[in-house]
């Protein structure tokens, strides 16, 4: 089933089509998904494990390629992007289920990583990453290494990671999957509260239908299909 068109404004993802097959063709991910995304929504997708959920995350980060279909950010066609790690630096934002934090860097230097290769001095990358991890409730952290950190404060500090590089799109998966409940409500207030001030369009994986239920339209997807979405 094709996602319905999105209200006013301008359209951030349009895919049509998008197919993913593995092994030869003989495992089908994305069976012909169609989906259009706006700015400033927020979208929950939904589904068990395996649906294809976050195949289809990865390809708006653009870490992975379509079999077929059509895929276009803002217009353009991401296929024919030939530096997705550029893309990735200028636009998206990435909030991971297991966090990625580099262990061997303090708090402060993982949320200033993103920033290296983009304009700015290195005051300018420490003031930028002390705002965001102050924002997120780990001004006192600054010097910590991830291990030093509880399982609720590493996703904090990824969350502040992700828009080190003020991205026009946050692209969560399972982003409180590895947390408590408390913490999971916590870390998703915060998502909330950081979409609206930074104005970011974000789209969620997610297992857990209460978190589903903070998005704007709820994605649910089977067998690599969209089933339903409003």
């Amino acid at each position: 089933m094709s996602a319905p068109a999105v209200p006013s404004g301008e359209i951030v993802y349009e895919a049509a089509g998008l197919t993913k097959e593995y092994d030869d063709g003989r495992v089908a991910a994305l069976r012909g998904v169609d989906l259009t995304i706006g700015q400033g929504e927020f979208v929950s997708i939904v589904g068990p494990s395996g649906c294809g959920k976050t195949t289809l995350l990865n390809m708006l980060g653009l870490l992975d390629r379509p079999s077929s279909g059509k895929l276009h950010f803002r217009g353009r066609d991401l296929s024919g992007i030939g530096d997705p790690a550029a893309y990735r630096a200028r636009e998206i934002g990435f909030i991971f289920q297991s966090f990625h934090l580099l262990p061997n860097f303090t708090v402060e230097e993982n949320v200033q990583m993103p920033m290296f290769g983009l304009p700015g001095s290195p005051r300018e990358r420490r003031a930028r990453a002390v705002e965001l991890l102050e924002a997120v409730g780990l001004g006192h952290r600054l010097d910590h290494l991830p291990v030093k950190l509880s399982g609720g404060e590493r996703q904090r500090a990824a969350i502040a990671r992700s828009l080190a590089n003020r991205p026009a799109i946050l692209l969560a998966d399972e982003p409180t999957g590895n947390l408590d409940s408390k913490n999971s409500a916590h870390v998703m207030d915060i998502l909330l509260r950081l979409r609206e001030e930074h104005r970011v369009t974000l789209v969620m994986v997610t297992h857990d239908q209460e978190l589903a239920r903070h998005g704007t339209r709820i994605v649910r997807i089977k067998d690599g299909q969209i089933v339903s979405a409003s």
